[in-house]
Order: C-alpha cells, then sequence, then structure tokens
C-alpha cells in the first residue's frame, strides 16, 4: 500500500492518537531510516530513544531469528532460559537486585507505583508509620496508563481521564524547601526522573536528589526513578541516577531495552521485594523469549564495543556544537542534557515548530518536546560526521527562519512554559 491509502485506511480504522508526518518507512540501516522513495533520513530520534544499535544491527537480526526459530512464548506459570541471564545482567548494572519484566515502559511504572503501595501496606502490619501517598515532580512524565497519568504533572494528560488514581501531590521541580515541606510519613513514594524527557530535558539537581533520597530513609518510603528514556545507557551511564552517586529502590526502563521490541522492565531493591507474593501482579507476555533474547543482546553488544564512552564522547561533541550555535543565534536559549539525551530550548513555540519541520525537510530526524524544545535522542552509534551534518542544517535553517522573522516585522509571540 501507498502512503496516501495507508492514511485514509488509518483514519477510518485506527483510534485517533497521534498527529503523524506524513511519510512511509520501509526499512533502515545504522542511523538512517529509508522512505518509500527510497530516500534516506538521518534519525536523530530514533523511534523516541528506542533503537539505541540503530537499524538492521546484525546482533539485533541475529537474536531474533536464532530465537525465532526455537521458542517464542512460553508463559509466566513456567521458566525459559533467558530471564535470569537477563535479570543477572539488568541487577548487575543496575545496583539492585529483583527484576520484573513487562512489555512497555508505562508497565513498569504501574509496577513501580504497585510495589511502592504494597510495601507501605506491609511495613504498616510490621508497626511502621507510613501511608499511601506519592510526591511527583512538576512538569515529569511517566507514562499513560491510568496510575502513570495521574503521576504525570501536565493537566492535559490528567484531566480528560479524571478522576485519576488519587492520593499524588506534585512538588516544584529541583524545589527542596517545596519537597521538604510536602514530604510526610503518609509518603509511600517519591517518584523522580534523574532527567526530564517529555518535560524538556531538564536534569534533576544534586541536592534535590540527594534530599528525596534522605527523606524516602527517614522513613522507608520507596525513591523511585523512572529511566524509561534516559536508562540503559542514553546518558553515558548505564543508567542517569549514576552520575548522582544515589542507588534509588526502585527504577524502570524500557524503551531501548530491546532496540524494537516491545519490552520494559522494573528493578528494585530486595527490601522493597518483600512486598509482592504470587498473585499480587502478573503479566502475559512481560519476560518473554524473544524479547529476553534481543535484549542480552543489546547490553552485551553496549558491553563488548565500549558504547558507553562513545555515547560520553560522541554526546560531548554534540553539546560542544550546539553551544557554539547558541553563541550565534540569539533565538537558542539553553542546550541541555547528558551524553546522547539532549535538549535545545529556543525562545519561542512557532519558531521550534518550524525548526522541526525544517529539519524534517532536510531529511533529519528529530521532534520538539515541552513545546519551545528540540529533541536529540539518537542511536548511540551515532558518530561526529552525523553530528557535523546536524549542526550545519540547524545552523542554515534557524538563520533563516530567524531573518524571515525579523523580515516580517517581528519574532513570533514567545510561550516559555515547561509544560508537556
Amino acid at each position: 500500500m501507498k502512503l496516501e491509502s495507508i492514511q485514509a485506511a488509518e483514519k477510518k480504522l485506527l483510534l485517533n492518537t497521534y498527529e503523524r508526518t506524513p511519510v512511509l518507512f520501509t526499512s533502515g540501516s545504522g542511523v538512517h531510516i529509508r522512505d518509500e522513495a527510497g530516500h534516506d533520513y538521518l534519525d536523530l530520534l530514533s523511534g523516541i530513544g528506542v533503537t539505541a544499535l540503530g537499524y538492521a544491527h546484525p546482533v539485533v537480526e541475529a537474536a531474533i531469528a536464532a530465537q525465532s526459530k526455537r521458542l517464542l512464548h512460553t508463559s509466566n506459570l513456567f521458566f525459559h532460559e533467558h530471564t535470569v541471564e537477563l535479570a543477572l545482567r539488568l541487577t548487575e548494572i543496575s545496583g539492585l537486585d529483583r527484576v520484573f519484566f513487562c512489555n512497555s515502559g508505562t508497565e513498569a511504572w504501574e509496577a513501580a507505583l504497585k510495589l511502592a503501595r504494597a510495601h507501605a501496606g506491609l511495613l504498616h502490619a510490621e508497626g511502621r508509620a507510613i501511608g499511601t501517598k506519592f510526591l511527583a515532580l512538576e512538569h515529569g512524565f511517566h507514562g499513560r496508563t491510568i496510575g502513570s497519568v495521574a503521576t504525570t504533572h501536565k493537566d492535559k494528560y490528567r484531566e480528560p481521564f479524571a478522576p485519576v488514581m488519587p492520593g499524588v501531590e506534585f512538588v516544584r521541580f529541583n524545589g527542596v524547601a517545596d519537597l521538604r515541606a510536602k514530604f510526610s510519613p503518609e509518603v509511600c513514594g517519591v517518584c523522580i526522573e534523574a532527567i526530564q524527557g517529555e518535560g524538556g530535558i531538564h536534569p534533576v539537581s544534586q541536592e534535590f536528589f540527594q534530599t528525596a533520597r534522605e527523606l524516602c530513609d527517614s522513613t522507608g518510603a520507596l525513591l523511585l526513578a523512572d529511566e524509561i528514556q534516559s536508562g540503559l545507557g542514553r546518558t553515558g551511564q548505564w543508567f542517569a541516577y549514576q552520575h548522582y552517586g544515589i542507588l534509588p529502590d526502585v527504577t524502570t526502563v524500557a524503551k531501548p531495552i530491546a532496540n524494537g521490541l516491545p519490552m520494559g522492565a522494573m528493578l528494585c531493591t530486595d527490601e522493597a521485594a518483600r512486598a509482592i507474593t504470587p498473585g499480587l501482579h502478573g503479566t502475559t507476555f512481560g519476560g518473554g523469549p524473544l524479547a529476553c533474547a534481543v535484549a542480552i543482546a543489546v547490553i552485551d553488544t553496549i558491553k563488548q564495543t565500549g558504547l558507553l564512552a562513545h555515547v560520553r564522547e560522541v554526546g560531548g561533541y554534540f553539546r560542544e556544537q550546539l553551544e557554539v550555535l547558541r553563541k550565534r543565534h540569539d533565538c537558542i536559549v539553553e542546550v541541555r542534557g547528558r551524553g546522547l539525551m539532549i535538549g535545545v530550548e529556543l525562545d519561542n513555540v512557532e519558531l521550534a515548530t518550524q525548526t522541526a519541520a525544517a529539519m524534517m525537510a532536510e531529511r533529519i530526524i528529530i521532534n520538539r518536546t515541552s513545546d519551545t524544545v528540540l529533541r536529540f535522542l539518537p542511536p548511540y552509534i551515532l558518530e561526529r560526521k552525523h553530528v557535523d551534518r546536524t549542526i550545519a542544517a540547524l545552523d542554515q535553517i534557524l538563520a533563516r527562519l530567524t531573518h524571515s522573522a525579523a523580515m516580517a516585522g517581528a519574532a513570533p509571540a514567545g510561550d516559555h512554559s515547561h509544560g508537556q
């Protein structure tokens, strides 16, 4: 089917959840993805942070081929050989003790929320004074299911589904005093993204993260670190919390773990895991043989090829070049992020919208988050030559668009909100 016929069929048949860009992709290789006309696009979004090893990676293809010939699925009522292999790798790189496998990031976060409530119930039964409340951060994003939405700050994600899960209060981002004021023995969990993704690539401060850790330790509440976008090497460490030297009680991963196959995981300490017994939580498809086999291949490849160091090196170069652009273009407010999780905040919504579209016209894929932030989440195999191409294109586009706005008499009206 051609693009036009697919668009017409989707308009009739699919739930209207995304405003799609009118491009039909058919294949990919490395950091490039190809459309139906044979045009290659430099993908600096990697399926929203998913294809960490790029497209058609031979290790991933080999893992899929080998496992698909043996076993695709067996229920979690039985054993298969890959769950322990993968769990050992994840606990080793995370510093945590136990793993729950699922199918997506939002499912991993739901598991984390349920674990925090169950753990609080266990502590309460043991005589501890602890409640069921969650503290979450302003501008945070944790997913689309009803619990995840309840801990997501932006009204547009929560209000259409009200009433959402009760017992959530939002804390000012990096507001240490606000965190201390709102924390109490009623809190069972504090929800943190070490680097907010949908919220605009904002790193949490060392002081805020450390304060959250100390407060949780004081009562037995769990510190929940959402690493769905920042985890598994995206920032140049296996997990973004490792930049801070702080170990959470629970973390969640998903996007890059199986390089495009649906998979997620929640990791936790032995103490937190005490609260879950057979029957309290589960999944039909989570931790299946195929997804686990591919995730093992992804983690081993990142290790064996030194990709964490590569992410730090190329990500550092990328940010340096973006800082050069910031000095040349007044419309760039700030460059933020770590490794290959980078945001470039522009000074108004219209310019950010036009810039993302113009980059697409140059066959360079990025997207816009938090209204004014250009987001870069490229595959970990990105090279300096790809950065140079991106910087050259962005330089020309910003010059052209700001010149056109100036000629029209004024820059577009600004919107500096942190909304999702």
